[in-house]
C-alpha cells in the first residue's frame, strides 16, 4: 500500500525510482527480493550435503546424484539471461512472482518425488524458476530504490543473500539428519507464501521503457540443449561410449548453431560483440576455470566426509561454513585491495590458494580430524575465494561500457554455472568413479584422491590465465555493491544500470 501511495502520489516515480531504503515500502521491497533470491541461492549449495541420503532412499546411482545437481544448473545457466528479458519487458515484479510460484511449485514436486527420474526432472524446473526470479529480485531493487540508497540497497540484497547461501550446507544437513531430505525443498513452499503476498502488496511493477524487438528463446533453447548434450556424454560416458560419443557430437554441432544465431539475430540473448573485449574473454575464462573447481571441490567434498569420514549430514554441512563465512565477510576489504593494486595479482594468488585448499583436503580419509585435517583446507580455500571473487566482479564489469553492466554480469553468472555443470559431469569421469562408487567408502576414496588434483589444476589454469591476460580496470569501474558476496555456486550478478523506464500503477 505505501508503495501504490507513493507512486501514485511522488511525481519522482514519474522521472526515476523513488523508494528510500529507511521506509516502509523500502523495507519491504528487501524482504521479498532477499526471500526470493535466497531460495535460489540455498538449492546452489544446500543440496550437496543430502546427496548421499538421496542415494540411499532412492536407490540411485552416482550418475542420478550428478543429474540431481546439474538438472537444476542446466536450465538456470540456460535461461538466466532471458529471465532478465522477459522482467524488463514484462514487468520486474510479474516475472518475479511467476519465478517465485514456479520455484516453490517445483520444490514441492522435489520434496514429494518417489524416485531418481521424477527428482532430475524437478529439479530442472527448478532452475527454470531460479532463472526467473534471480535477475528479477535485484533488477526490482535498481528499478525502485532512489539513486541515492540504490548501492546500499544493492549491497544489503548481496550481504544477505550470502548469509543464506553460507547457511545453506548446515541447513542442509540439519534437514537431512533431521526431518529428513525432502524438507530442504519442501521448506521453499512457506517461503514463497509469505514473499508472493509481500511482492504484490508493496512492490511496483516496473518496465524497461525502450521497444522490444523479440525475445531469444531459440538462442536459449540451442544453449541448454548445447549444454545438456555435453553433459550427457560426459556423464554417460562410464557407461556407453558410443551413445557418450554421439551425444558429444550433437552438443558440439547445437553449440556451433548457437553460436551462429547470437552472431546473427536482431536481438540476441548473448551478443557476441560484447566478447570483442579481449579482457571481458579473458576474465570469463577465469570464471569458467574457478568455479568449475569449486563446484568439482564442494560437491564431492559433501559426500567424502559423509562416506569416508563417517560425519553425519549436519556434521558435513557445519564442516564447509568456514570458506562461505571468510567470502561473507572479508570479500569488501579484498575488493577495496585490489582497487588500489589491480585485479591481475589478486586473479593470479587467489585460485593458486585455492588449489592449495584443494589440495589439503586430500588429507580428509577414515576418521580424519577436522582441526588438524579439514579446518586447515577450508581456511586456504576460503582465503582465495576471498582474494578472487570482489576483483573478478569488479573486472567483469570493468571490461565492458557501462550501458552493457547488466548483460556482462548475466553472462559472467551464466558461464561460472555452466563451468560448475561440466565439472560436476566430468570430475567422476576423470576420477574412475563407478555407478555405486559413493556407497563404498574405499571404492570413494580412491576416486576423490583422483579428482582433486584435477579441480587443482583447473585453478592453477585460472590463475596462469589471469596473470597473462588479465590488466588494471579504469580507477572508476569498481563497484562497492557487488562486493558483499557469499555465494559459492556463481559471481553476484548486477542489474541493468537504470534508464528509462515506465511504472504501472499495482
Amino acid at each position: 500500500m505505501a508503495a501504490r501511495l507513493q507512486q501514485n502520489s511522488d511525481p519522482a516515480w514519474r522521472d526515476g525510482p523513488a523508494v528510500r531504503i529507511a521506509s516502509p515500502a523500502g523495507k519491504w521491497i528487501l524482504l521479498t527480493t532477499v526471500l526470493g533470491s535466497s531460495m535460489a541461492m540455498l538449492d546452489s549449495t544446500v543440496v550437496n550435503v543430502a546427496l548421499p541420503r538421496i542415494g540411499r532412499d532412492l536407490g540411485a546411482s552416482l550418475a542420478n546424484l550428478q543429474w540431481t545437481l546439474n538438472a537444476y544448473l542446466l536450465s538456470l545457466a540456460g535461461l538466466i539471461l532471458l529471465g532478465g528479458a522477459l522482467g524488463d519487458r514484462f514487468g520486474r515484479r510479474r516475472i518475479f512472482v511467476l519465478g517465485v510460484v514456479w520455484f516453490a511449485s517445483a520444490s514441492l514436486l522435489c520434496g514429494l518425488a518417489p524416485n531418481s527420474g521424477l527428482l532430475i526432472a524437478a529439479r530442472a524446473l527448478q532452475g527454470i524458476g531460479g532463472a526467473l526470479l534471480t535477475p528479477g529480485s535485484l533488477a526490482i531493487i535498481q528499478a525502485s530504490f532512489h539513486p541515492e540508497d540504490r548501492a546500499r540497497a544493492v549491497g544489503l540484497w548481496s550481504g544477505f543473500g550470502g548469509v543464506g547461501a553460507a547457511a545453506g550446507p548446515f541447513l542442509g544437513g540439519w534437514l537431512v539428519d533431521g526431518p529428513g531430505w525432502r524438507w530442504i525443498f519442501l521448506l521453499n513452499v512457506p517461503v514463497a507464501l509469505v514473499c508472493v503476498p509481500v511482492a504484490l502488496r508493496h512492490v511496483p511493477e516496473t518496465a524497461d521503457g525502450r521497444a522490444h524487438r523479440g525475445f531469444d528463446f531459440l538462442g536459449a533453447a540451442l544453449g541448454a540443449l548445447s549444454l545438456a548434450l555435453v553433459t550427457f556424454a560426459l556423464i554417460q560416458a562410464s557407461s556407453s561410449m558410443t551413445a557418450a560419443i554421439s551425444a558429444a557430437v550433437a552438443g558440439i554441432a547445437v553449440g556451433i548453431t548457437f553460436v551462429m544465431v547470437e552472431r546473427r539475430g536482431a536481438d540476441p540473448m548473448m551478443p557476441m560483440d560484447i566478447f570483442s573485449s579481449r579482457q571481458f574473454t579473458a576474465i570469463n575464462l577465469v570464471t569458467i576455470c574457478v568455479y568449475a573447481g569449486f563446484s568439482g571441490y564442494f560437491f564431492l567434498t559433501a559426500i567424502q566426509l559423509q562416506v569416508v569420514a563417517g560425519y553425519s549430514a549436519l556434521g558435513a554441512g557445519t564442516a564447509l561454513l568456514p570458506a562461505t563465512i571468510l567470502l561473507l565477510l572479508f570479500s569488501a576489504r579484498s575488493g577495496e585491495l585490489a582497487q588500489h593494486i589491480g585485479p591481475r595479482i589478486p586473479l593470479t594468488i587467489g585460485p593458486l590458494l585455492c588449489a592449495g585448499g584443494t589440495l589439503l583436503i586430500l588429507r580428509v580419509g577414515p576418521d580424519a580430524s577436522y582441526v588438524a585435517d579439514v579446518l586447515p583446507a577450508l581456511l586456504v580455500l576460503g582465503a582465495g575465494m576471498v582474494t578472487l571473487v570482489a576483483p573478478l566482479t569488479a573486472t567483469v564489469l570493468a571490461s565492458v561500457d557501462n550501458s552493457r553492466a547488466g548483460l556482462a554480469s548475466g553472462i559472467n553468472n551464466a558461464a561460472a554455472r555452466a563451468a560448475g555443470l561440466i565439472a560436476i559431469a566430468a570430475l567422476p569421469l576423470l576420477a574412475g568413479m563407478g555407478p555405486e562408487s559413493y556407497l563404498s567408502p574405499e571404492a570413494f576414496n580412491a576416486a576423490f584422491h583422483r579428482a582433486m588434483p584435477w579441480c587443482a589444476g583447473i585453478m592453477v589454469a585460472g590463475a596462469v590465465l589471469a596473470f597473462v591476460t588479465v590488466r588494471r580496470p579504469m580507477p572508476d569501474c569498481v563497484r562497492p555493491d557487488c562486493r558483499r558476496h557469499g555465494n559459492i555456486a556463481a559471481p553476484p550478478l548486477e542489474a541493468q544500470p537504470p534508464r528509462s523506464r515506465s511504472v504501472r500503477a499495482s
